[in-house]
């Protein structure tokens, strides 16, 4: 796991200034329950509410005004982005960092702009996750990450995953099971330029077969999952 942080140690002296006020959001009580008894035993932290979904997430943001959001992205009732962007307009104060057992790139693309200041996965020590907190809530512009390696370097690549036009354009044929040569012959070229494009596919996408390209892209956005026949005729056959 990838951990990027600007965590600091905490305040020089908790008792000097007013805790960091939380808003817990997460549809498991029993997940809510366990956060709420590692923040709580900090003497500079306090949880000021809960949320079970997205609308009460909202309410519950503009209600409190808490220092800081700490939102899983798998509630009912609202899509992830828009969540954030909700809380953003109706408690700009409250900086938002997500906990979640999602690790996507494409997800944690989208929840940047959509401005929180964290993502980290569930599988975070309690200690960085109090770390976190004090982090987003201390002012700094700097994001607090704890995802994947792997998320991470797709999160940072290029949105188009340095794939040419004709790549995609290919890659989109390769995921409609058709051959080399069925593809040179619909895009009038050669089938040694076929070749030569998908061996750049797969260094770009760090591929090793068809496939692979083909599943890695699909999971990137760079093609459409609709047609991805190829992947999924191997899983039914396979």
């Amino acid at each position: 796991m990838q951990r990027l942080t600007s965590a600091r140690s905490g305040p020089t002296d908790a008792s000097a200034c007013a805790p960091t006020r939380v808003l817990l959001v997460d549809d498991h009580a029993l997940v809510r329950e366990g956060v709420r008894e590692i923040l709580s035993a900090q003497g500079d932290i306090e949880v000021v509410g809960e949320a079970a979904d997205s609308a009460e997430a909202v309410a519950q943001a503009v209600r409190h005004r808490p220092d800081v959001v700490l939102l899983d992205v798998e509630l009912p009732g609202g899509e992830p982005a828009e969540t954030v962007t909700r809380i953003r307009e109706l408690s700009p104060d409250s900086q938002i960092l997500v906990l979640s057992m999602y690790d996507g790139p494409q997800l944690l693309r989208r929840l940047i702009e959509a401005g929180i200041r964290g993502y980290m996965l569930k599988s975070v020590e309690g200690r960085e996750l109090v770390s976190a907190v004090r982090s987003v809530s201390s002012g700094s512009d700097r994001l607090v990450l704890a995802v994947s390696r792997e998320s991470l370097a797709q999160m940072q690549a290029p949105p188009d995953g340095g794939l040419s036009a004709r790549e995609r354009q290919i890659l989109e044929l390769v995921a409609q099971a058709l051959s080399n040569g069925q593809i040179s012959t619909r895009l009038a070229i050669s089938e040694a330029t076929v070749k030569r494009h998908l061996r750049n596919v797969f260094v770009k996408l760090g591929a090793v077969s068809r496939i692979d390209a083909v599943n890695k892209a699909v999971a990137a956005s760079l093609i459409n999952p609709r047609n991805n026949t190829a992947a999924n005729g191997r899983r039914r056959t396979g």
